[in-house]
């Protein structure tokens, strides 16, 4: 009788030593796969606002095309300029350079340089910034457009997030609502996101 309660009593320890560790463990696991998530989703958040301000600095307006920021990447380039020659001694303080120019003494040459060579690099695959790391075929949202200040001003906006409960799909359900109320409390948003759609920002990401 004792021993058949020992035995009772060990399965019972054992069994509750292995929910205590579970416990224990379960958010240490779920804050070490967030953090990895997270920093993917930030890198890829970072390359699609590097290549909107570029779009933007072409084009003056944001896209919020995800197919038009790709192919402006992939195939669009940009102009550089170079002035070959320059005004001499005695004519300095004289004539301007677009007089020069018009002599023939300064000569510019355009030249094109690939978007994708100024942005990331030849290698860099642009293919994939639309989805979201870890999330299969997921994308970003991605939305543009143009909202009016207070002192009537119109500024082109863009704005690329991610919400928590993609980001974080299969994880814990509970710690992943936790989270989102610890995320609302402090930067007002269940998720990654850079730049907003509402109001004129300098495009931010809300993780800085």
């Amino acid at each position: 009788m004792r021993t058949a309660i020992r035995v009772i009593l060990f399965i019972v320890i054992v069994v509750l030593s292995y929910y205590l560790y579970q416990s224990i463990m379960e958010p240490i696991r779920f804050n070490r796969e967030k953090d990895k998530r997270e920093k993917a989703a930030i890198e890829r958040l970072k390359d699609i606002r590097k290549a909107e301000v570029a779009y933007k600095t072409k084009y003056g307006k944001y896209t919020g095309s995800f197919d038009t920021l790709i192919h402006f990447v992939k195939y669009d380039s940009f102009p550089i300029i170079k002035a070959i020659g320059s005004i001499p001694d005695s004519l300095y303080g004289v004539i301007t350079d677009e007089e020069a120019i018009k002599r023939g003494i300064i000569v510019r040459d355009t030249s094109y340089i690939p978007v994708i060579d100024t942005l990331f690099g030849k290698n860099f695959h642009i293919d994939s910034i639309r989805y979201i790391p870890y999330c299969d075929t997921a994308q970003f949202f991605l939305g543009a457009g143009v909202i009016e200040t207070a002192s009537k001003v119109k500024v082109p906006v863009f704005e690329a997030h991610v919400l928590n409960e993609v980001l974080l799909h299969g994880l814990n359900k509970q710690l992943i609502i936790n989270y989102n109320a610890e995320r609302e409390k402090i930067v007002g948003f269940p998720g990654l996101k850079v730049g907003s759609l509402e109001q004129a920002t300098n495009n931010a990401g809300n993780w800085e």
